[in-house]
């Protein structure tokens, strides 16, 4: 899809498709960045905690979001300037699906004409459509060609 500056709106949200974290994922994540932290890998350990059993790490949610949102601007983004405000809500576990809503909360053009910059704000929600996950994010965005 790759939207440009000039067709995001403020207010306007976009859903993403959904994503089921599966214990494969879970393993290979925490394989992957190096994390043998018990909660995320100890099924039994993670059963004595306040959570009852294993959570999905906060890097590997905010992956996950970031992903599933590419789909707006892979050919127009031009980078990320900063995340602000990252929040999590709730623990997200193996076997939950998410969907991350992308809302449009600002846009100003710049000196430069061929790009803009928009602040996104995702808010990652779980198969109960509760959020669970939330980011503000800034990025410079391709304008279409004068």
């Amino acid at each position: 899809m790759s939207l440009c500056f000039e067709d995001f709106e403020v207010g306007t949200r976009y859903p993403t498709y959904g994503r089921t974290i599966t214990e494969g994922d879970l393993s290979l994540f925490c394989a992957l960045v190096g994390y043998h932290v018990p909660l995320f890998i100890d099924e039994e350990y993670a059963k004595t905690t306040s959570y009852g059993g294993r959570i999905v790490p906060s890097a590997m949610i905010m992956a996950i979001s970031t992903g599933q949102t590419e789909a707006l601007y892979r050919t127009t983004v031009l980078g990320l300037l900063s995340v602000d405000r990252g929040r999590f809500f709730a623990p997200v576990r193996p076997n939950d699906t998410v969907t991350t809503e992308v809302e449009v909360l600002s846009k100003k053009e710049t000196s430069d004409p061929g790009r803009g910059i928009v602040v996104f704000r995702d808010h990652l929600k779980n198969q109960h459509g509760e959020t669970v996950y939330q980011i503000d994010k800034t990025t410079l965005i391709r304008r279409r060609a004068a």
